[in-house]
């Protein structure tokens, strides 16, 4: 998976708020956004199996998943600048 492009003003505010310097920064940001770029399918697979090695069963490994489904941010569709302006405008 490639990781994707970090926010330039999201580097800066965290430059701002933290002790970071905007390499480290970018590091952080372009690690958390790759965490949380993954797509569904993916995750999902991914986590049965760890959850499966870990020994707990399928109906234990369901409902944690549900769970975690709930506090995942999957990636946004890629909109046109049609249906952007559709979104602002109606």
């Amino acid at each position: 998976m490639t990781s994707p492009s970090v926010p330039q003003d999201l580097i800066v505010h965290l430059t701002h708020v933290t002790r970071l310097e905007a390499p480290e920064a970018a590091r952080v940001l372009a690690e958390v956004c790759a965490y949380f770029h993954e797509p569904v399918e993916t995750f999902v697979t991914r986590r049965h199996m760890e959850l499966r090695n870990e020994g707990q069963t399928n109906i234990d490994i369901y409902a944690r998943i549900s769970e975690e489904l709930e506090q995942r941010r999957f990636p946004a569709p890629v909109f046109s600048h049609r249906q952007i302006r559709r979104l602002i405008y109606g």
